[in-house]
């Protein structure tokens, strides 16, 4: 695209702290499926995912979920959603009272 009229970002980011945590989409993505459960603990468990909570190490979240084996990328992160939920992701800013 040759369209030099757009530089600046659609979206406005904030200038606070960030996030602690990644997003689970980011996570998900490195994984190629159908996946056992154990597999994704091996190579993802030790990160930690941004939930409405706070962040929480993905090992954790998959020791609350019944699934064992995630044949699509939306099968486990619906497993995911089942634990923490759904919602917005607390900030620093959001914390402060």
């Amino acid at each position: 695209m040759a369209d030099d009229e757009e530089t600046e970002p659609i979206v406005e980011l904030g200038e606070g702290e960030s996030v602690e945590g990644a997003p689970l989409a980011r996570i998900t993505s490195r994984l190629h499926y159908g996946i056992p459960k154990s597999e994704v603990v091996r190579r993802e468990g030790d990160k930690l995912i941004r939930t409405p909570d706070g962040p929480r190490e993905l090992t954790d979240i998959l020791d609350e979920s019944d699934g064992t084996y995630f044949p699509r990328k939306q099968d486990l992160e619906t497993a995911v959603r089942e634990v923490i939920g759904t919602g917005p992701v607390p900030t620093a800013e959001s914390t402060d009272e």
